[in-house]
């Protein structure tokens, strides 16, 4: 969290802010957020470029900056980046802080500090290792079913590997395996291909899904929450049919929706609709 939806929502409504704004000045407060360049080299090297261009790549931001480097941001677990007024004070967990020339401020706020900042003259250095965008005409049927052939792996551990399908996380794997009807605990390699492409359309169905619904916003901590550039929570999870429903009655069956761990993340799923074998 955040996973492709919530990301794809932030370049979306980053753009009309952003477009044609100059970064004037910048201030590093966590040296580990910035990957590259060296955290005491970026206030230099990102002042005085404008942002041109809005694409994401998986779960990664691209803004093209106007000297043609990419400034890619990866918000992990808990990051955010919001557009905040200038004279809005950085909280204890804001670790970079970039000043617009219109007054406005841009701050990357991440409480757990796993997310990472770039800014590369070359964004595949970053992005090489990432697989097909779920939903590109890249991710074909065929090529999704032959990159599971032999896997032994849950197919719950596969959809969260970032190599077979970029942008995937916990909660919409565990949401797509119950809108095709698979157990997430099933050897990747044993998916029959109706289940392949049963799962290949229901990944494309429910990333789009998040999209429409700007994405999710938890309960719990509000510091660990996704939040929209402008401060304003997702939607999507309301229409949660299993993920974070432990124990409440499945929508479509009535069984109690049950969690395992798989690959050291909770794991939701129905017992009737998505069967073991």
């Amino acid at each position: 969290m955040p996973e492709l939806p919530e990301v794809e929502t932030y370049v979306r409504e980053l753009e009309p802010e952003l477009t044609g704004r100059t970064i004037t000045a910048a201030r590093v407060f966590w040296s580990r957020t910035i990957a590259e360049p060296l955290a005491e080299e970026f206030p230099a090297r990102i002042a005085g470029l404008g942002f041109d261009t809005f694409e994401r790549r998986g779960k990664y931001m691209l803004l093209g900056m106007s000297d043609g480097s990419t400034l890619i941001v990866h918000l992990r677990m808990t990051g955010k980046l919001l557009i905040l007024p200038s004279e809005r004070e950085p909280d204890k967990h804001t670790h970079v802080v970039m000043e617009l020339d219109n007054g406005l401020t841009l701050h990357y706020n991440d409480p757990r500090k796993f997310g990472r900042i770039w800014l590369v003259p070359d964004r595949t250095t970053v992005l090489a290792k990432l697989g097909p965008e779920p939903l590109a005409d890249e991710f074909e049927i065929d090529d999704f079913g032959a990159r599971l052939v032999g896997r032994t792996a849950p197919i719950k551990a596969l959809l969260l590997d970032q190599r077979l399908v970029a942008g995937v996380g916990n909660i919409y794997a565990d949401e797509a395996l119950f809108r095709a009807h698979i157990h997430p605990g099933r050897a990747g390699g044993s998916l029959t291909p109706d289940e392949i492409e049963r799962l290949h359309a229901a990944v494309r169905d429910v990333l789009a899904a998040g999209i429409r619904r700007r994405g999710s916003t938890l309960g719990g901590s509000s510091l660990q929450n996704y939040l929209r550039p402008g401060g304003l929570p997702g939607d999507f999870q309301n229409e949660f049919l299993v993920f974070r429903r432990t124990g409440q009655p499945c929508l479509v069956c009535g069984t109690p929706i049950a969690r395992i761990v798989i690959a050291q993340r909770s794991t939701h799923f129905c017992p009737t609709c998505q069967p073991a074998f």
